[in-house]
């Protein structure tokens, strides 16, 4: 009888420790299979659907370090914007690292690719004027119709006095000018690829503020021009289609080297936020 409940002890001790090492090995699995969603990530990477202090949230909790930051942001995109506690976002960062190691890394390499560079809020005081603003509100993927309809890839800074070459625009970030000159959409742009790999887009210039040449590098902080109301039109220099503005896009290459727009907006409040909401 001794015998027979010893291997009955025995028995159940193994059935738990089985038990216990099927329960982690099914928890391993639904990490495997839930912890990281590519195509919920480079969705909302690309709408990024933001508020100011959940970036300040996610800063202060990777301690204003742009990598930490950055990791966070990318697991908050693949949780569907849902996870918002800084713990629990580390946690999973963690497993998508393990099970799904590459699509985490392209991910955050493009939301890396947008915030390491940014330095300047893209437009300042006007000589003369300091109680003259600007403001702007989130526009992503509103309708366009000029040229058919569209959606609207990025932010719209609107002057509060509406007169162009007023305002002067400067670079968000340090780069290189990749594209200068006019379109039928944006009027006198400017292009510029930062260290990181994004492409800065400010369109509707009313002037350039010197010969700019494709290749120049130039910082953050350089001035660009001024603010205007250049483009929808295939006649260079038309003006007048609507009110003085600067807009400001944000593009990055996938891995194919196809080109996808990400929304400004966040960037821009960040930068506006951390310049105490007044332009400089």
């Amino acid at each position: 009888m001794k015998k027979v409940r010893l291997w009955l002890l025995v028995f159940l001790c193994m059935m738990a420790v089985f038990q216990v090492l099927l329960t982690e090995e099914l928890l391993e699995s639904a990490h495997r299979r839930n912890c990281f969603s590519y195509e919920t990530a480079f969705r909302n990477l690309r709408n990024h659907n933001l508020t100011k202090d959940q970036v300040n949230t996610f800063f202060n909790n990777a301690g204003s370090d742009m990598e930490g930051f950055c990791e966070l942001l990318t697991m908050y995109f693949a949780s569907d914007c849902q996870m918002t506690d800084p713990k629990l976002l580390k946690k999973q960062v963690a497993y998508a690292k393990k099970y799904r190691g590459n699509e985490f890394t392209e991910i955050n390499g493009y939301v890396k690719s947008v915030w390491s560079d940014l330095l300047c809020f893209p437009v300042g005081k006007i000589a003369g004027k300091p109680e003259d603003n600007v403001v702007f509100e989130n526009s992503w993927m509103q309708s366009r119709t000029f040229g058919g309809d569209r959606g609207h890839e990025g932010t719209d800074i609107m002057a509060s006095e509406n007169v162009r070459g007023i305002y002067p625009v400067y670079s968000m970030t340090d780069g290189v000018v990749e594209n200068i000159g006019w379109l039928r959409l944006g009027g006198y742009r400017i292009g510029i690829r930062s260290p990181s790999g994004a492409y800065f887009y400010y369109a509707h210039l009313a002037e350039y503020a010197k010969d700019f040449q494709i290749g120049e590098t130039v910082s953050a902080g350089t001035f660009l021009g001024f603010m205007g109301d250049t483009g929808y039109s295939d006649v260079e220099g038309t003006t007048g289609n609507f009110a003085v503005h600067l807009h400001m896009g944000i593009y990055l290459n996938d891995k194919d080297g196809t080109e996808f727009s990400v929304n400004s907006y966040p960037m821009l409040s960040y930068l506006w936020e951390r310049q105490g909401g007044a332009l400089r």
